[in-house]
């Protein structure tokens, strides 16, 4: 029988890692202001949001040659979170911001992640959106269009993929042409565009990388645009969605494919310098890959309340070795409790890991130059094992609804499906890896890295987690010193290592500040006994994957392995 829960925002464990990882009240010392947003996006994202789910995974984004079609609830859902302000927790106040930090902005996306992944996309696309105009964009910008994108009225994209240049954002092809008044003419394709296309809101802002002409190949020749789907004088641009994708899951989000320049060529507007595109967009990308590292937090919370409430429910055979013969709830079962263990761990820990890589990002903004370089070392950890977790604990959600998992009527496989996109977009958990050791490893002369060991080495107390320590920190000398293939082949599971480390660190901070015998205490120190004594170990095993190198993996042609 399938048990149906209702989403509760997990608000006490946000405000305690908030507290207790991040440091908050060192960041604003307005307590009341912390609750008050906690405390209002949950009502907003169980209230408003959560109901959406169902209907976006079954229903979806309905494309026509007219345009896209929400479905129903969801344009309601839309216009709470722009009235509710919830766009504007941690966006600058000179744009109609509230200035808070962006770790408790983590809290409200969370919670629209848990509530709905495919309605949250919309105002992740749009929250980078703010980062990268703020950081490049001309006053102009700021004045005419930054308000009204960071008030949700105007939702923004991210336009960068094109059918023959995936992962190889040089092998762009997308033009723009001078137009003689300032702006430009932007003509070509791009696919997976997130809300592309829609009729949550009036005009969608799009930023785009396109080639000016004599522009250098590469990277280096690209510059980035602002192109509205409505221009100012009220016109149409030369702009459309020209279909949207059928895919495994995040039904709900319109993954579109936009054509600019049917006839003649989308008006647009560099941000930034020309050919100075690329430092634009990682703006924008990095806001965007911490924001997906929270979406693998939010699933697996959705998840992980939904496998409790049913195996609180299911009843089905004794207990081994219990005094009854009678049937029990199948929480009583020893692998049942393994596994609803593993969920609560790996979310607690995901969650602190991207609370603590937010908060850093916070420290950088108010004048840290070690935090900001800490926040860019911890970034890939987040999105990669953040998603990584999201994907395990989904797939831990079916195994314990058994049966009933693998149907629809539970609603446990959509969280598996939806979480699935979550390691391959925004750049895929590989290249967040080789990202870690080819620059993050590097970054600072090594020292952001090695700072990071360090702090984690003066604070752990756990065995475990010394061990793992130095297993990171010989690896990480070897890695430096390896040749490119053998960095790379060693790549993914050094960066699970880094994350479980770093996450385990963040857990036994929480267990020493968990006193009392409250069901949140008892939780907090079981889950974070849990991730030491039996994840930790996981981890330390894949050193030797870390450093095996590159050679077996080429000693046969690839063909060979079909």
């Amino acid at each position: 029988m399938a048990v149906i829960m209702d989403l509760r925002c997990p608000v006490e464990e946000q405000r305690f890692v908030l507290e207790h990882v991040v440091r908050i009240f060192e960041l604003t010392n307005d307590s009341d202001i912390v609750d008050a947003v906690l405390e209002g996006a949950a009502q907003y994202a169980e209230g408003q949001v959560a109901s959406l789910n169902r209907i976006g995974d079954t229903v979806g984004a309905k494309w026509s040659p007219e345009g896209v079609a929400m479905p129903k609830g969801f344009h309601e859902a839309y216009r709470g979170f722009v009235e509710g302000g919830w766009g504007t927790i941690s966006a600058p106040e000179d744009a109609g911001g509230q200035g808070l930090p962006l770790s408790l902005g983590a809290a409200v996306m969370e919670d629209l992640n848990a509530a709905s992944l495919g309605f949250a996309l919309c105002p992740m696309l749009t929250m980078g959106a703010i980062e990268a105009i703020e950081a490049h964009g001309s006053e102009s910008q700021k004045r005419d269009y930054l308000p009204r994108i960071v008030s949700g009225e105007w939702p923004a994209t991210m336009n960068l993929t094109e059918p023959q240049a995936g992962s190889d954002v040089g092998a762009l092809r997308t033009k723009a042409v001078p137009n003689g008044d300032g702006s430009w003419l932007i003509t070509g394709s791009k696919i997976y565009i997130t809300y592309g296309e829609h009729d949550l809101a009036e005009n969608i802002i799009h930023l785009v990388l396109a080639r000016t002409p004599d522009a250098p190949v590469g990277t280096r020749g690209i510059s980035l645009f602002l192109v509205p789907k409505i221009l100012p004088d009220g016109s149409r641009n030369d702009l459309r969605c020209a279909s949207i994708e059928h895919k495994l899951g995040i039904h709900a989000s319109p993954t579109c494919t936009m054509a600019y320049g049917d006839h003649g060529g989308a008006v647009g507007w560099l941000i930034g310098p020309e050919h100075g595109g690329m430092r634009s967009m990682f703006t924008m990308m990095n806001n965007a890959r911490l924001n997906v590292g929270l979406q693998g937090v939010g699933i697996a919370e959705a998840a992980t309340q939904r496998a409790v409430a049913y195996a609180l429910g299911r009843v089905q055979s004794a207990r081994v070795g219990g005094a009854s013969r009678d049937a029990v709830a199948i929480h009583e079962h020893p692998d049942v409790r393994r596994m609803l263990l593993r969920m609560r761990a790996l979310t607690m820990g995901a969650r602190a890991l991207a609370y603590y890589a937010f908060g850093q990002i916070d420290r950088g903004h108010r004048g840290d130059a070690q935090a900001l370089m800490r926040g860019d070392v911890l970034t890939p950890l987040v999105k990669a094992w953040g998603t990584d977790v999201g994907c395990e604990v989904a797939s831990l959600g079916v195994q314990v609804h058994g049966g009933m998992g693998y149907v629809e009527e539970t609603g446990a496989a959509q969280y598996l499906r939806d979480a699935r996109i979550a390691p391959i977009y925004e750049g895929t958990n590989g290249i967040q890896a080789a990202d870690l050791v080819g620059r993050k490893l590097g970054l600072d002369g090594g020292l952001a890295f090695d700072t990071l060991i360090a702090d984690i080495r003066a604070e752990v107390e756990a065995p475990a987690l010394s061990a793992l320590a130095d297993a990171v920190e010989i690896l990480a000398t070897s890695l430096r010193a390896a040749d490119h293939d053998d960095k790379l082949a060693g790549s993914y599971p050094f960066l699970t290592m880094c994350s479980v480390l770093t996450a385990g660190w963040l857990m036994e901070r929480q267990a020493r500040a968990a006193v009392g015998d409250t069901p949140f205490a008892q939780v907090k120190r079981a889950a974070a006994g849990y991730l030491v004594a039996a994840i930790v170990p996981e981890a330390l095993g894949l050193a030797a994957a870390a450093g095996s190198g590159a050679e077996l993996l080429y000693s046969v042609p690839a063909d060979a392995l079909a």
